[in-house]
């Protein structure tokens, strides 16, 4: 019944991190080699996926939600303590960060990762929301949960699995609010990071939480300083999160995050890593496949909601009139680096009123390479009038509809003229 292991909890946090350093720079287990000191050069993509020494991971972008990688993604595994992201969405939802918890009289086994909670402490959520998840304190998870299920953890853990249906999690099932190995708890590599990406986006105090590599805590009893046991927030700058666990049955488990790019190409991974055999090795495959990430994908907007994508001549009185068509939405994908991305437009030859603003008279193809990635529909700007005309020009107009049939007739009805011209847009 314990997170760490006493091997684990009696090995210095410095060297903790030298061995992390030196399992990156041989590629422990098999992994993607990664830099230990900053983030990963985009000169050169890699080869393939990662070799990654893990019973399970996967990868996605987080504002897309896009996957990108997937080893057995889908398995069902004991997940250790990253259950108490879970713990923590459940909290947020019927607690308040200023709200103050007693902690229940439980007692301990001292190997457990702990904050040291005394029976009928009291401690805001803010704090205990912290200490679960920085230095990933048993007693503190313990602590929301019995409050928050009104005295029942069994009632809590009932709220986790409602929540987990509510998200889709379908290979997720929580018997512990704390990550322990108990029979019935269990998640995927997928569910993982899907969760990580609803919090990360739904819960900013949890996203600044774990990014930080330490805290303190200034309720309860005394002062206490925390430090986050996901080593790589503090010792790679662009790694954002999210949250470490271990046990005997799911070894060394880590959900983390990162974030490279300039401002207008921005991109956050979200990867999880399951099964590893130690510290080490769990940072080290996790820095590989973020690693891997960021040197093969980027994430692009080829088109924004309102962008001008074509002007088309209208048929009216006054020559040279040109409507201006916009596109009715953004589009934002993540794309391969070696991905030619270029917007093609098509649009009638010739506009007549009347038309409405926003009426849909083209569309937009994002092209990946040849391929049709998406459709993004072509709206006027502005409406067209309505062309006026003599009495004897309307009588010649009837005439030629008359005898041209019924399929000129209804593109006049519409105001089209299905003559389309294309153009590209890089």
């Amino acid at each position: 019944m314990r997170t760490r292991s006493a091997a684990e909890a009696a090995v210095s946090r410095p060297a903790r991190r030298a061995l992390a350093a030196m399992a990156v720079a041989i590629g422990l287990m098999g992994a993607h080699s990664a830099a230990a000191a900053g983030p990963p050069a985009h000169s050169a993509a890699a080869a393939g996926p990662p070799a990654l020494g893990v019973r399970a991971a996967a990868l996605i972008e987080e504002s897309t939600g896009q996957p990108l990688y997937g080893v057995n993604q889908n398995a069902e595994l004991a997940i250790a303590s990253t259950t108490k992201l879970m713990t923590a969405l459940v909290t947020l939802h019927h607690a308040q960060l200023r709200d103050v918890f007693t902690d229940p009289d439980l007692v301990w086994p001292a190997q457990d990762s702990q904050i040291g909670l005394e029976p009928g402490e009291r401690m805001s959520v803010r704090d205990l929301m912290i200490a679960m998840l920085l230095p990933s304190a048993d007693d503190a998870a313990e602590d929301l949960a019995y409050n928050v299920g009104h005295g029942s953890v069994a009632r809590f853990e009932a709220m986790m699995n409602a929540r987990a249906r509510e998200l889709g999690l379908t290979h997720t099932h929580y018997t512990t609010p704390i990550g322990l190995d108990t029979p019935g708890n269990y998640s995927s590599a997928e569910d993982l990071v899907r969760l990580a990406r609803y919090l990360l986006r739904s819960e900013p105090f949890v996203r600044a939480v774990v990014a930080k590599p330490s805290a303190v805590l200034r309720s309860g009893n005394h002062v206490r300083h925390v430090v986050n046991l996901n080593d790589l927030v503090a010792r790679d700058r662009w790694i954002d999160g999210v949250k470490t666990g271990h046990t005997l049955q799911a070894g060394y488990v880590l959900v983390a995050s990162g974030t490279q790019g300039p401002p207008t190409q921005r991109m956050t991974l979200i990867g999880a890593v399951m099964g590893t055999a130690s510290e080490a090795a769990r940072d080290a495959n996790a820095l590989a496949l973020l690693d891997w990430g960021f040197a093969n994908f980027r994430l692009r907007t080829p088109v924004h909601a309102g962008q001008l994508l074509a002007r088309v001549p209208v048929k009216s009185a006054a020559p040279g009139r040109l409507a201006r068509l916009i596109a009715a939405g953004s589009y934002t994908h993540v794309f391969p680096r070696s991905t030619r991305v270029h917007v093609r437009v098509r649009v009638p030859a010739e506009l007549t009123g009347p038309l409405p603003a926003d009426a849909v008279v083209g569309t937009a193809l994002v092209m990946a390479g040849s391929r049709v990635q998406a459709r993004i529909p072509l709206e006027l700007a502005a409406a067209l009038p309505q062309i006026r005309v003599s009495k004897g020009l309307k009588k010649v107009v009837v005439l030629s509809v008359t005898l041209s049939g019924l399929v000129l007739a209804a593109g006049a009805a519409i105001g089209l003229r299905m003559f389309w011209r294309e153009s590209t847009r890089g």
